[in-house]
């Protein structure tokens, strides 16, 4: 009877009930996070992880600025039919340089995480115009204004800058320029060097020759550049599985 009271004194005051919630979801929170900040291996040691191109980085802009991450995941679980269907699972550190991840929990449309390589320009051009005309049961909208509008590269330094400072390894000096040719190799290291971001930009458009029309760096350049890159910078067959089930 004595513990039924106390528990209806509690119940029966809000503020009570609300001191005491908050001090178990602290309480909770910090036994599952704080481990974290003494464990040293919290992600796969792989290679080929890098930083987005500034050409892609515009691309993943628009992605979210569109919505696409409302109706596509990016996260392959490890389970046999998703890994028959999209590939080798996702990897933690695959993911390490998104700011936000883009892991997703709905898939009206399939998982992207391993779309890279998979379809030419081309396709990904005419299905970003009209889905329906590549995939006919698709419901996914038309969006034709990509290929019509300019990209805006003006402020494509700043938005490195502000990645920078949450820790993706953008350079911005030449020893944070040298740093970065000895983890990415010199010519990546140089298309993540913040004073040439512009410049490289274009060139990479124009090279990439994305949206097939090299006059000009639409928006649909740089979505299909992002797009293309998604899930091919790990090299799968040269990892060891045995070292990536501590991980899973």
């Amino acid at each position: 009877m004595f513990k039924n009271f106390k528990h209806e004194k509690i119940e029966t005051n809000a503020g009570l009930l609300l001191v005491l919630t908050m001090l178990a979801v602290s309480v909770g929170g910090l036994v599952e996070i704080a481990p974290l900040f003494f464990i040293k291996d919290t992600m796969e040691k792989v290679d080929g992880v890098r930083p987005y191109t500034p050409l892609e980085q515009r691309g993943r802009d628009i992605y979210i600025r569109e919505g696409c991450y409302t109706c596509h995941s990016q996260m392959i679980r490890p389970f046999r039919d998703e890994q028959l269907r999209y590939g080798h699972y996702s990897l933690a550190a695959e993911s390490k340089y998104d700011h936000p991840f883009q892991w997703g929990s709905k898939r009206t449309g399939p998982d992207l995480a391993r779309v890279g390589g998979k379809y030419s320009n081309e396709w990904h051009v005419q299905h970003m115009i009209n889905p329906k005309s590549v995939v006919p049961e698709s419901v996914m909208p038309n969006y034709p204004w990509l290929m019509e509008t300019k990209l805006d590269i003006s402020d494509v330094g700043d938005r490195m800058r502000a990645l920078r400072r949450v820790g993706v390894p953008y350079s911005s000096n030449q020893e944070e320029l040298d740093r970065n040719i000895e983890r990415f190799g010199e010519d990546m290291a140089r298309m993540l060097h913040i004073p040439d971001a512009q410049k490289n930009l274009v060139k990479q458009a124009q090279e990439g020759n994305y949206d097939g029309d090299r006059s000009s760096v639409s928006e649909m350049d740089a979505l299909v550049a992002y797009l293309q890159m998604l899930g091919t910078l790990v090299d799968f067959s040269k990892i060891d599985p045995e070292e990536l089930v501590k991980f899973r």
